[in-house]
Formats: C-alpha cells, sequence, structure tokens
C-alpha cells in the first residue's frame, strides 16, 4: 500500500512539476524578463535606442509569441480570402508592427523589473491570462499577456498595453483598410507604415 501511495505521490509531483516548467505565468516571466536584462547589458538598448530594444525584443520576446494568430484574428474574414502568399505576408510585416509597438513601450518602461500574477484556476487548457505590473518611479502599469496552446507549448497572442488590447486596436485599423484595399492594401499599408518606422 505504502508503494502505492509512494508512485500515486511520485507521479502527482512530476505532473505537478511539467506543469510549473511549462505553466503560463513562466512563458511570460521568461519571455519579459529575458527581454528586460539583455536591454540593461545592452548601452543602446537601455539608453532608448529603438533599433537595439526591437533587436533584443526579436531575440528574447518574439520566440515565446505566436504573431500568426495574432495577425489572423486581426485581420478577421479576409484571412480566410486571402491566398498562402498574402496570409505569409500579412504575418511577416504585422510581426514587424508588433516588435517596434512592444519595443517602443520597453522604451517608455525603461528597464524597471516587472511582478506576475496567474491564476490558473481561471485558465482553460487552452488560454490563459498572465497579468505583469511594472513599476517605475512614481508610477505603475499592469500589462495583461493572452496565451494559446500551439502544440505542446504556451505562447503569447495578444497584449494589453494601457488598457488597451492590441488585437482589438489593429481589428478597428485594419478593418478600415480592407474595406479601402482588400488584402492587398492592407499588406501596402503594413509596409508603408514599417518603412516609415525605421
Amino acid at each position: 500500500m505504502k508503494r502505492h501511495l509512494f508512485a500515486f505521490f511520485t507521479a502527482a509531483f512530476v505532473s505537478a512539476a511539467a506543469w510549473a516548467q511549462t505553466a503560463p505565468v513562466d512563458v511570460v516571466k521568461q519571455a519579459v524578463v529575458g527581454t528586460v536584462d539583455a536591454m540593461k547589458q545592452d548601452p543602446g538598448a537601455r539608453g532608448g535606442d529603438l533599433a537595439k530594444i526591437s533587436q533584443v525584443v526579436q531575440a528574447h520576446f518574439l520566440p515565446a509569441t505566436n504573431f500568426e494568430r495574432t495577425a489572423r484574428i486581426a485581420v478577421g474574414d479576409a484571412w480566410k480570402q486571402a491566398t498562402p502568399a498574402q496570409q505569409q505576408e500579412l504575418t511577416k510585416q504585422f510581426k514587424v508592427l508588433m516588435t517596434r509597438t512592444y519595443a517602443a513601450s520597453l522604451a517608455q518602461l525603461g528597464t524597471q523589473d516587472a511582478h506576475f500574477s496567474f491564476k490558473p484556476e481561471e485558465a482553460t487548457a487552452n488560454d490563459a491570462l498572465v497579468m505583469s505590473t511594472v513599476t517605475t518611479p512614481g508610477d505603475s502599469q499592469q500589462v495583461g499577456y493572452r496565451l494559446g496552446k500551439t502544440g505542446n507549448e504556451w505562447k503569447i497572442y495578444d497584449i494589453d498595453m494601457s488598457g488597451a488590447w492590441l488585437i482589438q486596436v489593429y481589428q478597428n485599423q485594419f478593418k478600415a483598410q480592407l474595406s479601402q484595399g482588400g488584402v492587398d492594401g492592407l499588406i501596402k499599408f503594413l509596409t508603408a507604415h514599417n518603412a516609415r518606422a525605421e
């Protein structure tokens, strides 16, 4: 009997440890802390150089994201009408846009440490919300991260910065572009916008 109980508790412990390693809060924490730590070590990024910060974001934050899903949701029904080549180009341009948006946010926040909160009981098998609070001198800001399952991994697909979820913000912007020029018009708009930001 004791042997069976020991086996049960060992299995439960291993299962809990596996969850802890892949828990959404750990994915966000590693991505955000890794990005902030890299910024602290890079003089250019630390000084607010957006190009340097973007490089740091690409290296440390993007691997934890699923911006293809973000683009798909933001584009809406038009995504299904797009060709594979158009979908690929939309994802590419949207990644550039999101990278610079997040880099600009980090530049404003500086290299302050963040605190994370996650309620496992509120997560579903495929969707979770992680909140972080970044405290700067005289101010604090909450940033939310929505994650979804991609295979066996949790990936960030939406970010709430300054009280606005990025997917909702871009849905409204993209709707106007799509109504004017269709998918090609949206791609042209994103490409031009990203070129201006260089």
